[in-house]
């Protein structure tokens, strides 16, 4: 593990983490409020004893296998900077697929809610790039609602955030569209126990049952919760679409379907409320 110490150059630091630290110059940057130019170019600035510190501390989380966004503190989703913490998931780029999907099918002036918003990068991209919506967002954590509001405030969009345990804050409330990127992923699933899963919310990643029954509840609450015709749009796992489908099937929703991510993974599936659902 390397060991940074101060009267030490950028420069030796960096060649000194080279052989096990890809994200170096990340991190190094990060420590010590410099851009990638700025390193380039200040190669040769010596470290202090306070900076050395900050540095060895960084890469010695990352080696350990803490996720970079947890240690810069940020990451980039649909084109816009987030604050995360180890309050809120990561966000990652196949759920841009469902912020896509939901700009393409809400109307203008539309009402949509984003379930379990975490970070709030779903509902603060969809608000950033949809000014003309009305964007609610709930989650029943106090922590990922005060990122969320952080991010929302931070790209100047208004985004009515609510701590609410699925529907049940709700009270009435009636939507165009609602958007969801829930716990799906298996509870013993050996993932969780791997890479940068290790470090988020676990409640945020499980159900702590079969994947599917967070999905289940919002496909139930949903026909009240929406308009008629509006979009219920999910993100799922990589094994769930015909299961998430057979629920939305049942549940009377129409124009039922799946898309595809990037890497031709069946990742969101959906549907419309059907227009005579009592």
């Amino acid at each position: 593990m390397p060991l940074i110490v101060a009267g030490e150059t950028i420069e030796a630091a960096l060649r000194q983490a080279a052989p096990i630290l890809a994200e170096r110059r990340i991190l190094l940057g990060h420590a010590l409020g410099l851009t990638r130019i700025a390193l380039i170019t200040g190669n040769e600035q010596v470290l202090t004893s306070a900076q050395a510190q900050r540095v060895s501390t960084l890469f010695a989380r990352r080696i350990a296998g803490e996720p970079i966004a947890y240690l810069v503190g940020s990451r980039e989703f649909y084109g816009l900077r987030f604050e995360v913490t180890p309050a809120v998931l990561i966000p990652r780029p196949e759920t841009e697929l469902l912020v896509e999907l939901a700009i393409d099918r809400l109307p203008r002036q539309g009402r949509v809610l984003d379930m379990g918003t975490g970070s709030g990068a779903i509902a603060v991209a969809l608000a950033y790039s949809r000014r003309d919506a009305a964007v609610s967002a709930i989650d029943l954590s106090d922590g990922a609602l005060a990122v969320a509001r952080r991010n929302a405030a931070h790209h100047a969009v208004q985004v009515h955030l609510q701590r609410s345990d699925w529907y049940a804050a709700l009270d009435g409330q009636c939507f165009d569209m609602i958007v969801a990127n829930p716990p799906y992923i298996v509870d013993g699933d050996h993932h969780l126990s791997e890479g940068d899963l290790r470090f988020e919310p676990v409640d945020a990643l499980t159900d702590h049952a079969d994947g599917l029954s967070a999905l289940r509840q919002i496909i139930s609450g949903a026909t009240a919760a929406l308009a008629p015709a509006g979009w219920l749009l999910m993100e799922h796992g990589y094994d769930q679409a015909a299961a998430v489908c057979a629920l939305l099937d049942a549940a009377r929703f129409t124009d039922v379907q799946s898309w595809p991510d990037l890497a031709g993974i069946a990742r969101v599936s959906g549907g419309r409320r059907c227009s005579t659902a009592p």
